[in-house]
């Protein structure tokens, strides 16, 4: 089964059908929110929004732990994360979707690891690469055949949050080798590859980032982000059929 984990309007997509809601408890408390059993594509998938109803959930007060774990529990063994970025490179651009390569966590304060010395053994898991090759190789597939161009070779820098960034930390991340900047794939990918789940990230730049173009950030976001997420969309449901029927 499918998880998605993103924002709070894939289940108000022209075409899903909310099919049964979860409320789960785990060991590390409360998900974000009851997961949603969607209907779409001639499949199911399974869908919890990562910053709770409303997109109250600031990027460091996310229960990651209880997110991946409410999804093993209800069979998920592939999750696409969908996360909004900004764009540090020329490319990919506002509006453009990347599948992320690698990442570079700055990240600090998070629980990231199930291996706390009470409910989780310790694991010393191998992050290189951070995403499952053979399961970005399917949602790259996907994108191709619904006509959705990707990059493929994206390097995100992981903040804190929820603040944007200065410019001067823009030009950090750059120097090491950052293409892309967002708050919420760490400890995510971590976790999910701990949990013994196949992991991506799909990433919709929705803004150039702090000082590479003048202008209001917020003001770009709000320019590119329903053309972003459509391009998510049509990716979603061509892999919501695909992986159903794997």
């Amino acid at each position: 089964m499918l998880g998605v984990i993103g924002g709070t309007g894939l289940n108000q997509v022209e075409g899903v059908e909310i099919i049964e809601t979860r409320s789960l408890s785990t060991p590390w408390g409360q998900p974000s929110a009851p997961a949603q059993r969607l209907r779409w594509a001639q499949g199911e998938c399974w869908f919890l929004p990562r910053h709770g109803e409303g997109h109250t959930l600031a990027p460091h007060r996310i229960n990651y732990r209880a997110n991946i774990h409410a999804l093993r529990l209800l069979g998920v063994r592939r999750v696409l994360a969908v996360a909004a970025v900004g764009g540090i490179a020329p490319s990919p651009g506002p509006g453009d979707l990347a599948l992320v390569e690698d990442l570079i966590d700055y990240t600090w304060g998070r629980a990231h690891s199930f291996a706390d010395g009470l409910a989780g053994p310790l694991q010393h898991i191998e992050f290189a690469p951070p995403f499952d090759p053979a399961w970005r190789a399917q949602v790259a597939d996907c994108a191709t055949r619904c006509g959705v161009p990707l990059v493929t070779d994206a390097v995100l820098g992981v903040t804190q949050g929820p603040r944007l960034e200065t410019a001067a930390e823009i030009r950090r991340l750059a120097k090491d080798g950052c293409t892309l900047v967002g708050m919420t794939t760490m400890p995510e990918a971590a976790l999910a590859k701990e949990a013994g789940l196949s992991y991506a990230t799909l990433a919709v730049v929705v803004n150039p980032a702090a000082g590479t173009t003048d202008g209001s950030i917020h003001a770009a976001i709000e320019a590119s982000l329903g053309a972003g997420m459509a391009q998510v969309h049509r990716v979603l449901e061509a892999l919501v059929g695909a992986t159903d029927q794997a």
